[in-house]
């Protein structure tokens, strides 16, 4: 792990921890750091239904029985 010496906004830096539900800055930087590393993760998952454990919303055949 590194340290660094970084200027940040107060507001947003509050805003995070409630959002993140964190007590400190060195809390909320890290889990705003692991949310923002995952986001393409959690997008390609979203769009992938068999990632759900739904391998039949794939099947044409139960989709279309879904619709009549």
């Amino acid at each position: 792990m590194s340290r660094t010496t970084i200027d940040l906004d107060d507001e947003k830096l509050a805003a995070a921890a409630r959002e993140l539900g964190t007590t400190s800055k060195v809390q909320t930087v890290n889990a705003a750091l692991a949310f923002a590393a995952g986001r393409r993760l959690r997008n390609e998952a979203f769009a992938d239904p068999l990632i759900w454990g739904s391998p039949d919303l794939a099947d044409p055949e139960v989709r279309a029985a879904g619709r009549r």
